[in-house]
């Protein structure tokens, strides 16, 4: 028996990276998932790996209407959504505030910020059905402590962190829970692109008293447990998988 037997779930950015290891572990648990990114190719050939529980769409997570035919497909697929793990997001500029253009502190602010209210505000009406919900939001250890040179993505990964939780207080009396993830340095396509090589080594062989990156699977494990009922009183808090990164 799968711990997600029965739920119906949305998570976004599943195409790579960490996002695609959720999508396997909910398959996995016995969830039926809709996952969602741009990357069509990644996300389709996936979902023909993962079989006819798993359904890919592409969707810009800052559209209000992507984010309403993502929440009827699903519907119309599965059933009401159960979980929704509002997991896409972007690194931005590595660079100061002051270099930091108008237009690309706001591509950051709509991918990682604005991304998650549209989808919490879309999936209400569909989660309120199954009544007992969870929804997960992958912030950061950016959303906890602050980097050098990385203003947009800090100031919209902290913006998560308080979205979720006033809506885990207004979502609370749906019996929804909302709960925040702030994963450190994660061993991804995205941490090894070339604008982040250099901080993701520094976090590694400097400050990380583990003294590795995670492997995108142990993300998976936490978000696993939020958003199955074993996570049944935890809502609007934060959970850090960083290493130990931020206790020094």
């Amino acid at each position: 028996m799968g711990r997600l037997d029965g739920k119906v779930a949305i998570i976004t950015g599943g195409s790579r990276g960490m996002g695609a290891s959720h999508v396997r572990r909910f398959i996995s648990e016995g969830a039926k998932v809709v996952f969602t990114d741009i990357l069509v190719n990644e996300g389709q050939a996936l979902a023909a790996e993962l079989g006819e529980n798993a359904r890919f769409m592409k969707q810009d997570v800052s559209s209000a209407s992507d984010w309403e035919k993502v929440v009827v497909e699903a519907e119309a697929a599965f059933g009401p959504v159960s979980i929704l793990v509002n997991n896409a997001g972007i690194m931005g500029p590595i660079k100061g505030l002051t270099e930091t253009t108008e237009e690309e502190y706001q591509k950051v602010v709509d991918v990682n910020q604005l991304s998650v209210f549209l989808g919490m505000k879309a999936v209400l009406p569909s989660m309120r059905k199954t009544e007992n919900g969870s929804i997960v939001n992958i912030s950061s250890l950016g959303g906890i402590i602050g980097f050098k040179n990385q203003a947009p993505y800090i100031a919209s990964k902290f913006a998560v962190r308080g979205l979720s939780k006033a809506a885990a207080l207004e979502f609370s009396e749906y019996g929804i829970r909302v709960n925040s993830v702030h994963p450190g340095s994660i061993d991804t396509p995205l941490t090894r692109s070339a604008g982040a090589k250099e901080l993701h080594a520094a976090e590694v062989g400097n400050s990380i008293p583990l003294g590795r990156s995670a492997q995108p699977e142990e993300i998976s494990s936490i978000v696993l447990y939020l958003a199955s009922d074993e996570s049944s009183y935890s809502t609007g808090a934060e959970f850090i998988v960083d290493g130990g990164l931020s206790v020094q």
